[in-house]
C-alpha cells in the first residue's frame, strides 16, 4: 500500500522508455494552494497561434485513422495511424507518448552528464564516468561484491543473518522486508518507519502461485537465472541451490497479501510497538535486525501487512541457514548485477528485460548510465535540466491551467447532487488546502556528504543508496517536509503523482511538454491532455482510497456513512465496466485493482471538460482541419495514451499494474455526454452506452 498515486507510469506504470527505467528525482513547486480563479480566460491565452511543436496546432493529424469510426474504438480512431507507423525499438518493451518524452529527457541528461564528466570535482560527472568506464568494471568482475558475499557466508545463525539483513536494508535490498521512512498516515506531520512485504524476485506473489503455461515458463527461467548468478560468483551445485531458493521464495509469497489487498489504507495501517513486533514472530531476532538497519530506539513501526511480515520473519529465522544465506546473496546480486561486469549485466537483463517484459535488447550504455545518475542524484541533474529546458513562460502557463482546473473541481464539488452538504464542505476545504507543485522542487536536495569516486561504480551505487537510507533516517523525530518530492520522480522525469498524506499534486518538467502540454498549442488540446492529467491527480485525492485522507492529509473518517455508500455504488459500476474489457482471450482487465486510476481518469476528463467549456465564455473555438474545438478536446486526451506494446509487456501490466491498459483508458470518454455530441456517436457503435449505463461520479 502506498499513498502515492501516479498519472501514468512509474512504480505504478510500465517502464518502457528503456529496459532500465528513467526514474529521476527533482521537481518544482507552485506557490501554496493556488487561487481558484473562475473567470473565462481562453481569449487571453497564447495557444493556437501556429507555434505549436506538433503539427500546425499541436495535434498529430497523420497519426489518426479516420477509417475507424470514433464510436467503435476511439483509441484506434485517434492513434492507429501512429501505431502502424511506429515500430518498437529493440531496447524497448513498447513505445508511447511517455517514452518519446523519456527519450528526449535521456538525450538532454546525457548532454549534461557528458559535459559534467569533463569538469573536475563534479559528482554527477564522476558518477556517470564511473558507469561508462566498462573496461575497469569488466576487469573487476565480481570482486566489488565479494566482501559482502563473504559477510553473508560468515553468518552462521539467525542472529547473524538478521544483522546482515539490516545491512542490506541500508543498501536498499529487499530481503524480505521493504522498509522506508515516511509520514504517519494518522499523524502526517511526523515520520515513522514503515515495513512492507517484499523480497520476491518475480514482482508479485501470483508469479509463484498462479497456474498457467506462461507462468510456468517464467518460473523455469527464473530458476535458471538464479543458478546463473550463483555460477557467476563461483558457487558449486548452483542448480540445486537455486531451486532451494526458489522454493523458499515461494513460501514467502504464500504468506504475503495479494496486491489488491494492499491498496486499502485502513487495513494497511497497523502501528505496532516493538514488543508487539517481537511477539508476532518471536523466532526472529528483531532487535539485531532493527539495530543493524538503523531503526533502533523507535518505539513503534508501521507494519503494512502484519501477518505476512510475521510469517516471513519466522520463515527467515527457521529455514536452513544455508538456504537463507543463498537467498540473501541472490537478493543482493539481483539488486546490484547491473553495476558489475558484463556477464552479470547480461544475465540480469535476459530475465528482467526479456523474459519478464519482452525487450530483446538492452538499452545503450550511455542511457543506462544516465538513468543511474538520475535515479540516485536526481536533484543535482534536475537543477541544470530546469535551467536549460523549462522556460518560465511554460511554467506560468502550466500554473494558470492548474488554477483553472482547481476552480473547475470546486464548482463541480459545490453542485454535486449525491454528496451531503457536510461532506461537500470538507471536500472543498481539502481542495482549497491542496498544494500543487509544477516542474521542479522548491528545495533541491544537497548531496555534499555523498562520496562519489570516478573509479568505483559499485561503491558509488552502494554509497548513493546508503545516503538515501540515511536521509530517511534523518527524518525521524523531525517535522515532515510536505514540500519534498519522492525520489523516483525528478524534474527531468516524465510523470505526475498525488501524495495523500501531503495533500499534494506534483508534475515534473519532463511531463510538461508536447503532446501533454504546449503553451502554444490549441487550447482545446491542452485542456484535453494536461488539463485532464491535472484533474486526474486531483481526483486521486477523492478516489476510493485518497478520499480517506482529509484536508490535513490525515487518514480519518470525514465522509458520512450515506455518502460512502453512494460513492461505493457509483465506483462499483465503474469496476464492472472495466472488468468486461477482454485484452487477450480469457484475460480481462481487473476492474477492482485499477479502480483508483479509472476513477481518476473519469474525474480527469469530466472536470477538464468543464474547465474547457467554462473558458470559452459562451463562444466556440473555430474549426481546424475539419475538427471542432470539442472534438479536439477529446483527441487531446486520446493522443496522450497512444501506445504500441510488446505482448509480454502487456501481459505483465495486465497482471500487476494498477492502471488499465492505455487503450481502455482512452475509452473512459464513453461515459461523457460531451463525447457523444462531439462525434455524433449513435446506438449500435461498439463504445456506445445507454445513458443509464454511463458512470457519473464527479
Amino acid at each position: 500500500m502506498t499513498t502515492k498515486a501516479q498519472c501514468g507510469r512509474g512504480p505504478g506504470r510500465l517502464p518502457i522508455a528503456s529496459a532500465a527505467m528513467l526514474a529521476v528525482t527533482a521537481i518544482s513547486i507552485v506557490p501554496h494552494a493556488p487561487s481558484m480563479a473562475s473567470e473565462p480566460v481562453a481569449a487571453s491565452r497564447p495557444g493556437g497561434q501556429g507555434r505549436a511543436e506538433i503539427g500546425a496546432w499541436g495535434f498529430d493529424l497523420a497519426g489518426m485513422d479516420r477509417s475507424v469510426d470514433p464510436g467503435d474504438d476511439f483509441h484506434r480512431y485517434a492513434s492507429d495511424g501512429w501505431v502502424k507507423a511506429t515500430p518498437i525499438p529493440p531496447d524497448k518493451i513498447g513505445v508511447d507518448a511517455f517514452s518519446a518524452l523519456e527519450e528526449l529527457s535521456a538525450q538532454r541528461v546525457r548532454a549534461i552528464l557528458q559535459e559534467q564528466s569533463g569538469k573536475p570535482g563534479s559528482a554527477i560527472g564522476d558518477y556517470y564516468a564511473s558507469f561508462m568506464d566498462r573496461h575497469r568494471v569488466d576487469a573487476l568482475g565480481h570482486a566489488p561484491i565479494d566482501p559482502l558475499l563473504a559477510d553473508i557466508d560468515r553468518a552462521a545463525d539467525a542472529g547473524a543473518l538478521a544483522m546482515v539483513m539490516g545491512r542490506l536494508t541500508r543498501m536498499k535490498v529487499q530481503a524480505p522486508f521493504w522498509t522506508m521512512v515516511e509520514a504517519d498516515d494518522r499523524a502526517p506531520e511526523a515520520a515513522i518507519v514503515i515495513v512492507h512485504q517484499g523480497g520476491l524476485g518475480m514482482l508479485e506473489r501470483q508469479y509463484y502461485l498462479d497456474k498457467g503455461k506462461d507462468l510456468d515458463a517464467r518460473r523455469d527461467a527464473y530458476r535458471q537465472y538464479l543458478a546463473e548468478l550463483l555460477t557467476l560468483i563461483g558457487q558449486e551445485d548452483a542448480q540445486a541451490r537455486a531451486a532451494a531458493v526458489f522454493d523458499f521464495e515461494t513460501k514467502l509469497a504464500t504468506g504475503q497479501w495479494p496486491q489488491l489487498d494492499t491498496r486499502d489504507p485502513d487495513r494497511a495501517y497497523n502501528p505496532l510497538s516493538i514488543d508487539e513486533i517481537r511477539r508476532s514472530a518471536p523466532e526472529f531476532p528483531w532487535d539485531a535486525y532493527l539495530r543493524s538497519a538503523g531503526f533502533a530506539g523507535q518505539e513503534r513501526l508501521l507494519v503494512r501487512q502484519p501477518d505476512a511480515i510475521a510469517k516471513n520473519a519466522a520463515l527467515m529465522a527457521t529455514a536452513a541457514p544455508a538456504v537463507v544465506r543463498d537467498y540473501l546473496k541472490l537478493r543482493l546480486l539481483q539488486a546490484y548485477a547491473p553495476y558489475l561486469s558484463q556477464p552479470f549485466v547480461d544475465a540480469h537483463f535476459r530475465f528482467n528485460g526479456t523474459v519478464m517484459a519482452g525487450a530483446p535488447q538492452n538499452s545503450p550504455e550511455w542511457k543506462r548510465g544516465a538513468d543511474l545518475v538520475s535515479m540516485t542524484m536526481g536533484d543535482a541533474v534536475g537543477r541544470i535540466y530546469v535551467e536549460r529546458h523549462f522556460p518560465p513562460e511554460a511554467k506560468a502557463e502550466a500554473d494558470r491551467l492548474v488554477r483553472e482546473i482547481l476552480a473547475a473541481w470546486d464548482r463541480r464539488l459545490g453542485t454535486l447532487a449525491w454528496m451531503s452538504p457536510q461532506t461537500r464542505a470538507r471536500a472543498r476545504a481539502k481542495l482549497r488546502a491542496m498544494v500543487a507543485e509544477i516542474g521542479y522542487p522548491i528545495r533541491w536536495r544537497d548531496y555534499a556528504s555523498l562520496a562519489i569516486r570516478r573509479d568505483d561504480l559499485f561503491g558509488n551505487v552502494r554509497r548513493a543508496r546508503e545516503f538515501e537510507h540515511q536521509r530517511q533516517l534523518n527524518m525521524l523525530g523531525r517535522p515532515i517536509d510536505k514540500r519534498q518530492w519522492y525520489t523516483d520522480l525528478p524534474a527531468m522525469g516524465v510523470n505526475g503523482y498525488a501524495n495523500h498524506r501531503s495533500n499534494q499534486i506534483v508534475f515534473s518538467a519532463g511531463l510538461l511538454q508536447p503532446p501533454f502540454f504546449d503553451a502554444h498549442a490549441d487550447p482545446a488540446l491542452n485542456y484535453g491532455a494536461i488539463g485532464a492529467v491535472i484533474a486526474h491527480e486531483i481526483g486521486h485525492h477523492f478516489d476510493d482510497q485518497g478520499a480517506k485522507y482529509d484536508e490535513r492529509g490525515v487518514l480519518s473518517t470525514w465522509w458520512t456513512a450515506d455518502d460512502v455508500s453512494r460513492f461505493d455504488a457509483l465506483t462499483e459500476a465503474l469496476v464492472k465496466q472495466y472488468d468486461a474489457y477482454e485484452i487477450f482471450p480469457g484475460k480481462f482487465v481487473n476492474g477492482r485493482l485499477t479502480v483508483g486510476d479509472n476513477i481518476g481518469d473519469l474525474a480527469g476528463v469530466t472536470v477538464a471538460w468543464d474547465a474547457y467549456r467554462h473558458s470559452l465564455g459562451g463562444r466556440e473555438l473555430p474549426v481546424k482541419d475539419g475538427l471542432t474545438g470539442d472534438q479536439r478536446f477529446f483527441l487531446g486526451w486520446a493522443q496522450i495514451w497512444r501506445v504500441n506494446y510488446r505482448e509480454a509487456a502487456r501481459m505483465q501490466a495486465l497482471r500487476t499494474d494498477v492502471h488499465a491498459p492505455p487503450e481502455q483508458r482512452v475509452w473512459i470518454v464513453r461515459n461523457l455526454p460531451g463525447w457523444y455530441h462531439a462525434f455524433n456517436v449513435q446506438p449500435g457503435r461498439a463504445l456506445y452506452l445507454p445513458e443509464e449505463k454511463r458512470v457519473r461520479i464527479w
